[in-house]
């Protein structure tokens, strides 16, 4: 059984949470889920104050006491994780972003390899790709293997036509996110998220050994190892990590 949890960004149990019943009902169909609704609403999440304690010394410095490891254990139990969301001013509503914002210590060092994520939202008009795209490029960042999602208009009165093509996205999807996330081998880096963990390394290896960026890296074995986990690299990709690795320290030469 797979575990897959739905974190929802809207407060009403409208459109958003529709469509991921919708996505839910899908997912049970092609194989055994375990499915669980977090609604960020239901949760205390202040906001961040930017006083990176949480880059510098570690996340368990941060002032705020709330939720947050609460949202981040879910997070760490699942096998799969999709963030919907309805297209508030052409973004994500206060609430998901200052999850995001929360969690923004993972981007210097991510952990949810294995794990697979994927994007829901909602909307009335456009520029719901846009989100789309932003919650998919958050969700490689933090780790995760990341399936292409959907954008879903859900304008009311809801005519059968946007109906049927709201539930054929969502089978899409569900589609290739079920595919993913029954896989048992961790997805190859492409030569961008190389490129990033490489010159990323090149960079936090020159920073003061008591950042907790420089601990984590070494602990985790980062700075020998050719990824953030265990991988296969073709002659290509082998050569083009050298190859980054030379280019971070030069760029870092003229900074």
């Amino acid at each position: 059984m797979k575990k897959v949890t739905a974190f929802i960004g809207s407060a009403r149990k409208k459109a958003t949470y529709q469509a991921v019943q919708e996505y839910e009902k899908n997912l049970k169909q092609y194989g055994d889920i375990n499915f669980e609704y977090v609604f960020l609403s239901d949760y205390r999440l202040e906001f961040c104050q930017g006083c990176k304690l949480c880059f510098d010394k570690g996340e368990g410095f941060c002032p705020l006491k709330d939720d947050r490891d609460l949202l981040l254990e879910k997070l760490e139990l699942s096998d799969g994780v999709i963030f919907a969301t309805p297209n508030y001013a052409f973004q994500v509503p206060a609430r998901m972003k200052n999850l995001m914002d929360r969690l923004a210590y993972i981007l210097h060092r991510p952990k949810f390899f294995g794990k697979t994520f994927t994007a829901v939202v909602t909307q009335g008009t456009f520029g719901g790709n846009d989100i789309r795209k932003y919650l998919e490029s958050m969700g490689g960042n933090l780790g995760f293997t990341v399936t292409k999602g959907c954008c879903v208009r859900t304008l009311e009165p809801m005519t059968e036509i946007r109906e049927k093509k709201l539930q054929q996205e969502i089978k899409k999807s569900s589609e290739r996110f079920y595919k993913r996330l029954i896989r048992s081998t961790p997805s190859f880096p492409s030569f961008f998220r190389l490129m990033l963990f490489r010159m990323t390394r090149t960079a936090i290896q020159t920073t003061d050994v008591h950042y907790f960026d420089y601990y984590y890296y070494k602990d985790q074995g980062w700075f020998e190892s050719d990824y953030y986990y265990e991988t296969k690299l073709g002659l290509i990709k082998k050569m083009m990590g050298y190859f980054f690795d030379f280019l971070g320290k030069k760029m870092l030469k003229h900074m």
